[in-house]
């Protein structure tokens, strides 16, 4: 198998596994380790893979977008800890926004007891509230998308532009000290920047993994942000960095 074959592959195997790993990558392609370390150091500087200790991620990209089944996998106790830290920063707030995405799947059960009205694109955020006797649920129109399950184009960009939001809790595909937040679907980013603009308090909620990244849309600079959440393992250095750019930075 040559080089760009077997790359291939291992970009194939990262998106479908979430994760891959230099030892059993070594025995599954019958190469050596030291063969795989170097496929995973041409790859992270394609920018397709994100090298993490033993082994490499997936980066999501303008062609690559992850789905549902990974996002509720990877980095998970830490996406937990995440939306524990967001219910904390609610303030007192009655209208709140939730993105598409896993996270904020998970901010919805923690709200689900709390008298609230929820304006949300995601029907998994929907979904997790339907049972609820105190929240109000107003689940945007418009195209589904089947990767995350979550509405955009015109429908829901019009109806949620219409609206004052108090808190809005958003998730990205990439944010960088550069870019700003980032994401790989025009679309999702329109409703994103409008979720941002009608939001007094605009709450980005995104894994460690995201942070350094850059995708193909932006849709919101660091500075429109009022408060960043991650976990502890967005480093410490890093995250005075992204706070000297604007938001608080909270590291859960």
């Amino acid at each position: 198998m040559d080089s760009d074959t077997r790359q291939r592959q291992i970009v194939e195997f990262a998106r479908t596994r979430g994760r891959v790993e230099v030892v059993s990558l070594a025995d599954e392609l019958d190469v050596a380790s030291e063969t795989i370390r170097r496929d995973l150091k041409a790859l992270a500087t394609r920018r397709l893979l994100k090298r993490v200790h033993g082994g490499a991620v997936p980066l999501e990209t303008a062609a690559f977008e992850s789905g549902l089944e990974y996002r509720s996998q990877v980095d998970l106790a830490q996406k937990h800890r995440i939306a524990a830290a967001a219910v904390e920063q609610l303030h007192g707030a009655e209208t709140i926004y939730l993105d598409e995405g896993f996270t904020p799947r998970l901010i919805a059960e923690r709200v689900a007891d709390l008298d609230l009205t929820i304006v949300t694109s995601s029907l998994l955020a929907a979904e997790a509230l339907a049972h609820s006797s105190t929240v109000t649920v107003l689940l945007l129109g418009g195209r589904m998308r089947g990767r995350t399950l979550a509405t955009v184009d015109s429908w829901a960009v019009e109806r949620l532009n219409s609206l004052v939001i108090d808190v809005a809790f958003l998730g990205t595909n990439a944010v960088s000290l550069d870019h700003g937040l980032t994401t790989s679907d025009p679309a999702v980013a329109a409703v994103k920047g409008t979720a941002v603009k009608v939001a007094q308090r605009p709450i980005l909620v995104a894994a460690h993994s995201k942070f350094g990244q850059t995708n193909f849309c932006r849709f919101a600079e660091l500075r429109e942000i009022e408060t960043i959440i991650s976990g502890t393992e967005l480093d410490a250095a890093d995250a005075h960095r992204y706070e000297a750019a604007g938001p608080a930075v909270i590291r859960a």
